[in-house]
């Protein structure tokens, strides 16, 4: 319901109210002023794009410690990555309303972030995180339309992993310590991520037909996503290297310490790190994830299409697969320019025979 009354003093006020019930009101100098407010106010009702006056003041600030709440519910490692895109994103725009930013602003900010030296893959995934945060506002009815749109996102970055040699691979699993070399071979014979590789089960593992089903990562959390438990093949002698520890201590993780126990991520990692230093040619940032490059460098280099590498890695899509490994392709260009010559190949036979 809304109405227009003149008051006693000669100003007009206008007043609606909204689906909850709760009135609004505004006072003008002049009756058409009040109309065209009353008029704007009653479109955005119908076309769905109302927001509460008061919501609409509401900062980046004060919806992102909201929105955060609702996102505790994921991984532990996936939310210290939002708190941190959050603290870079309140920074630059956390005084601010919601409905006050601009796109041109967006685009000022990740111009900045590039000239301060940022990865284009990080200053990406920091508009990805702003663009999730405004997505939920307008969700949420907080305002009506997104500042963040493809037209602000900045270029993702060309992911080039490095890769390592299969000798670099050896001398690293040969670095490790007593225990920690499985999940050298889990990495990079099966893809599996650092997380999950210490927390890989001997139950998780079918020795006689050679599949694991990764079900867990640290700390005992089960994995989400149902591409996260695809089962993966793996041949009898990685079976039988894998098996060492349990054979040994009957541990109930592959991956252990030289004492029979399971190890944490971080752990691993700083063992990682001091047998990387002792590989020759190893990059210094080089990681434990980047043995899953290894792991698809390996199956492209023997022909596997991208679903099936795909499907290996547990990628979510072959997009994904392609993005970062898609220069490991060979190129087909050349495929098919030979197999059109063939073709006219053919022809100008047949008719060299015919003429003949």
């Amino acid at each position: 319901m809304a109405s227009i009354q003149k008051r006693d003093n000669g100003s007009w006020r206008a007043r609606y109210r909204d689906d909850a019930g709760k009135e609004h009101a505004r006072h003008f100098t002049r009756q058409k002023d009040a109309k065209a407010w009353l008029d704007e106010v009653t479109a955005s009702v119908v076309t769905g794009t109302y927001v509460d006056p008061k919501t609409a003041l509401t900062t980046v600030q004060e919806w992102s410690v909201i929105w955060l709440k609702g996102y505790e519910n994921n991984r532990p490692s996936t939310v210290r990555q939002a708190k941190t895109h959050l603290k870079r994103i309140n920074a630059a725009f956390g005084h601010r309303a919601l409905k006050s930013v601009r796109p041109s602003e967006v685009k000022a900010w990740t111009a900045k972030l590039s000239d301060e030296g940022l990865a284009d893959s990080t200053i990406y995934a920091l508009h990805s995180r702003m663009g999730q945060l405004y997505s939920d506002a307008v969700h949420d009815g907080l305002l009506p339309k997104s500042p963040l749109s493809r037209r602000t996102a900045p270029k993702a970055g060309e992911q080039r992993p490095y890769v390592a040699t299969t000798e670099q691979v050896w001398a690293l699993h040969d670095a490790m310590p007593d225990g920690l070399q499985p999940a050298v071979l889990l990495a990079a014979f099966a893809g599996l991520r650092v997380a999950e590789a210490v927390a890989l089960r001997v139950s998780d593992v079918d020795f006689m037909r050679g599949i694991i089903a990764p079900a867990i990562q640290y700390p005992g959390v089960e994995l989400k996503t149902k591409e996260s438990r695809t089962p993966i093949p793996i041949p009898q002698n990685l079976c039988l290297e894998l098996s060492v520890n349990h054979t040994r201590w009957g541990s109930e993780t592959l991956v252990t310490n030289a004492w029979g126990r399971a190890i944490s991520p971080h752990r691993l990692e700083h063992y990682f790190r001091e047998a990387r230093a002792t590989v020759k040619d190893l990059p210094e940032g080089f990681r434990f994830h980047d043995l899953r490059h290894y792991f698809a460098s390996l199956l492209i280099a023997q022909g596997l299409d991208v679903k099936v590498v795909q499907k290996s890695l547990r990628h979510s899509s072959a997009k994904t697969t392609l993005d970062t490994y898609g220069h490991m392709w060979p190129d087909k260009e050349e495929s098919a320019r030979a197999a059109v010559a063939g073709v006219l190949r053919e022809r100008l036979s047949l008719r060299t025979e015919q003429h003949g």
